[in-house]
């Protein structure tokens, strides 16, 4: 099935970005003070409650305890509001944070590429305890692939 989405221009094996954020819940998040026991896995998709990509934020839930297991925390970020996020989480009892980037200056940051050039791309980055981005997967219609491409690149220690 051919992919409609775009390639990430981000490249991997360079630092992460630094950012500031505050999650729906109201926890702030810096992520050059991120704790370095820990790696992150931050995945951008395109709207709250949508088939998709509620498959892919239940996807990563399924598999949360195999990325807490190895020592990476999990945040989802969308261009939806906190209480959108709330209603999301709850509905779908999601354990790791959502971000709201409403404005989309996160999808900049880490360039997030857009699908079809125009709707909100979904994107995955592997990011390392010492900030390194690890791997990059970004594919508009394969929510569960997301999982799948962070797991391994967790297991391989890229």
């Amino acid at each position: 099935m051919k992919d409609y989405g775009c390639e990430a221009t981000m490249k991997e094996g360079t630092r992460a970005p630094d950012f500031t954020a505050v999650t729906a819940d109201g926890q702030k998040i810096q992520f050059n003070q991120f704790p370095r026991s820990q790696g992150l896995v931050l995945f951008f998709y395109p709207r709250d409650g949508t088939l998709i990509c509620t498959a892919e934020a239940c996807a990563f839930r399924d598999s949360y305890a195999k990325f807490v297991e190895a020592g990476f925390d999990v945040i989802g970020v969308s261009g939806d509001s906190d209480a959108s996020h709330q209603k999301f989480a709850t509905q779908h009892s999601l354990p790791f944070p959502l971000i709201s980037d409403t404005d989309g200056t996160l999808r900049k940051l880490f360039q997030v590429p857009k699908t079809l050039g125009l709707l909100p791309g979904r994107a995955t980055y592997v990011i390392d305890r010492e900030g390194i981005i690890r791997r990059i997967y970004s594919a508009a219609l394969a929510s569960d692939d997301h999982v799948r491409e962070a797991l391994a690149a967790i297991r391989s220690g890229t």
